[in-house]
């Protein structure tokens, strides 16, 4: 599926849990609000959200004087890759990790924590972001950033909902769901937009996994750096969000129901994928015995 075609299905869906959410909480009004408060949020999403991330994340531009090495890193794999250099930003944070953004690998960003800096080692780094690259050459980032942006309005509009529930004071008349919509929701809105989000983040880090592996041409390289990732998660992050946690190479979140809902495959299938990758890669072809 084009990542055109994935956009329109991702804005169709959160467009139409927004509406649903406004209208459970203001019954027909609500939905008309929530109508056209989505409509600037589509807008907002498709031309401006690659930017909305990056402030949302605390990441800060970062020049070849200020990261050489990371520079010439990336602008090698972007080479291999096919695309332009990505823009580098970095993220103050212990926690290791990484994600990219922007709607076309024209204006697209690649961004690192310093955690991922400090803990890996330039094999492993090469991986990360040659994995990113290959988010940026599928088109990935558009909806990813999509995503992200859209799931924080609805939890924006699900802590409306609980202030509404609150504070109103007219017993629920203006919606026939009464306080029974209003909670479902300040609870069922965000669940949905979640399981939105798992449906379009899953299969597509397997496939970067692969594209980053052939950018780099190091399977292992990366399946190293997914394992020292995973267990980085127990140091905490600072500025992911659950509406973010899908945009960065692991989930941030360890624990609790984050393994439930998590918008990433298991680290340790996408390591097994990469590892059998890697013994393709070095397998003989054919039978030199000819049985």
């Amino acid at each position: 599926m084009g990542g055109y075609l994935r956009t329109t299905i991702l804005l169709a869906a959160m467009t139409a849990i927004f509406v649903a959410a406004g209208a459970a909480i203001g019954g027909q009004g609500g939905a008309l609000v929530a109508l056209a408060i989505a409509a600037g949020m589509n807008l907002f999403a498709w031309w401006s959200s690659d930017r909305a991330v990056l402030r949302m994340e605390h990441a800060e531009p970062v020049g070849p004087a200020e990261a050489p090495e990371l520079h010439a890193m990336t602008a090698r794999l972007a080479a291999n890759a096919g695309l332009p250099m990505p823009a580098l930003y970095l993220v103050h944070d212990d926690q290791p990790n990484a994600f990219a953004t922007g709607r076309s690998p024209s204006n697209a960003a690649v961004a690192v924590t310093t955690g991922l800096l400090r803990s890996l080692p330039e094999r492993e780094v090469a991986g990360v972001i040659a994995h990113e690259l290959a988010h940026i050459r599928n088109h990935d980032t558009l909806v990813m950033t999509i995503a992200a942006t859209l799931a924080g309005g609805i939890g924006m509009l699900a802590q409306f909902g609980g202030l509404f529930a609150r504070g109103r004071g007219d017993n629920g008349r203006s919606n026939p769901l009464g306080i029974i919509g209003v909670l479902l929701a300040v609870i069922v809105a965000p669940l949905a937009a979640m399981i939105v989000q798992m449906a379009v983040s899953r299969t597509r880090e397997f496939e970067a996994d692969r594209i980053g592996a052939e950018i780099a041409g190091d399977p292992l390289g990366l399946a190293g750096a997914l394992l020292r990732l995973e267990q980085g998660r127990d140091v905490p992050n600072h500025y992911a969000t659950p509406a973010t946690a899908h945009l960065f190479i692991v989930n941030p979140f360890a624990g609790g129901l984050s393994r439930l809902f998590s918008t990433h495959p298991a680290t340790s299938d996408r390591v097994a994928a990469l590892e059998a990758m890697a013994g393709a890669r070095s397998a003989p072809r054919g039978n030199p015995w000819g049985r």
